[in-house]
C-alpha cells in the first residue's frame, strides 16, 4: 500500500510539472500587406513552445518577381532573409523561424534576385 501511495505522489507531481511547463499556444495576425507587389493578404504568428511559424493568409498572393522571399525584421531592426516563397513544385506559404531569430516586429516580401523590398506588413505587438 505505501508503494501505491508513493507511486501516486510521484505521478501527480510528474503531472504537476508538465503542465507548469507547458506555455500556452499563442496567436497574432498582422496588419494587411502594403507594397508595390505584396499588398493582399496577412501573416499569422504562432507561437508554440518556444517556437514561432508564420503562415500567410489565403487571400496572399506570392508576387509574380524572380525570387520572392521571407524576409523578418526584429524588435533591434536586424533583418533576416529566409526562405523563397516560390520552391520547385508549389510555394513556402509557411516558415517555421531558426531559434536565433528572437522576436518578430514585421514580415517583409523581399525580391532577393533585385534586391528590393515588394511588401510588409507588421504586427500590433512584438511577436516573441
Amino acid at each position: 500500500m505505501r508503494s501505491i501511495l508513493k507511486g501516486l505522489t510521484m505521478l501527480a507531481a510528474l503531472v504537476a510539472v508538465t503542465t507548469a511547463a507547458a506555455a500556452p499556444v499563442k496567436t497574432y495576425t498582422s496588419k494587411p500587406f502594403a507594397g508595390a507587389k505584396a499588398n493582399t493578404g496577412t501573416v499569422t504568428a504562432t507561437v508554440d513552445n518556444g517556437k514561432t511559424t508564420l503562415k500567410v493568409s489565403d487571400d496572399f498572393k506570392v508576387p509574380d518577381t524572380p525570387a520572392p522571399s521571407w524576409q523578418i525584421v526584429d524588435s533591434q531592426g536586424n533583418t533576416y532573409l529566409l526562405n523563397q516563397f516560390k520552391v520547385k513544385g508549389g510555394t513556402n506559404r509557411s516558415i517555421t523561424l531558426p531559434a536565433y531569430i528572437k522576436d518578430v516586429q514585421k514580415v517583409q516580401v523581399w525580391c532577393s534576385y533585385a534586391e528590393v523590398l515588394l511588401g510588409e506588413t507588421s504586427f500590433d505587438v512584438i511577436v516573441q
